[in-house]
This record gives C-alpha cells, structure tokens and sequence, in this order.
C-alpha cells in the first residue's frame, strides 16, 4: 500500500472513531424529566397558557409522557392537574425552563394557576 493510502486510511480510522465516541457519549447523557403539579384557578386563562406553552416543549426535545390525565393516588394527596415532559438531556429541560419564550409566559401561567414544578435527572441506558 502507498504511503498516501496508509496515510488517507489512518485520517478516515481516525474520523470514524472520533464520531463513535461522540455518538456515545451523546447516548451516556441521561434524558431529564420535567414534572408539574398544577392547580387551575382560572380555566380560561389556563387554556391560553396551554396553547402558548404547550409547543415550545418540542422546540427543547421535549415529550410529554403525562398531561392532565386520571391520577390514581396511593399514598398522599394528589395534585389537581400533573403533566410529566422527558426531554433528551438535563441542560435541554434547562433551556426550555430558562428560555425567553417560556419567562414570558411565566406570569399568565401563575395568573392561571398554583403550580409547583421541577426537572430530575434520569437515569443513562
């Protein structure tokens, strides 16, 4: 084999391995779960939060596993409404929750509702 050969070969082993160790270590970061309690106070101006808020889930990889259906308790006081949101990563949950589009919506939303809300970090498969 030429020495260019040996050498382009090399260069294209290299770039290989370094897109598989990126796309591992993409899949070593766990998925982040976004889980709120909400109590609607004011279910007219809930709905438009709702249609504001509810999109910009997607646009931060965001997928809602739960949302305002039966909630079965077992032990404690149940929330009124719950919705759970997994998205890929916790720095993702994070920019959805930080973003300006959600902040702006932030004070229709406490206007609609008492709602309580936090993100947890999952677990890597």
């Amino acid at each position: 084999m030429s020495t260019r050969k040996l050498m382009l070969a090399g260069l294209l082993g290299a770039a290989f391995g370094a897109m598989g160790m990126q796309a591992l270590h993409a899949q070593a970061r766990p998925p982040a779960y976004l889980v709120a309690e909400i109590d609607v106070t004011d279910a007219e101006l809930y709905k438009q939060y709702l249609a504001k808020g509810g999109p910009l889930y997607a646009q931060f990889t965001g997928k809602f596993l739960a949302r305002g259906g039966k909630i079965d308790t077992f032990a404690g006081e149940p929330p009124k409404r719950l919705v759970i949101a997994v998205f890929d990563n916790l720095a993702q949950a994070q920019a959805f929750r930080d973003s300006p589009a959600y902040q702006e919506l932030v004070p229709l939303r406490d206007k609609a509702s008492k709602f309580r809300a936090y993100i947890a970090e999952g677990v890597a498969n």
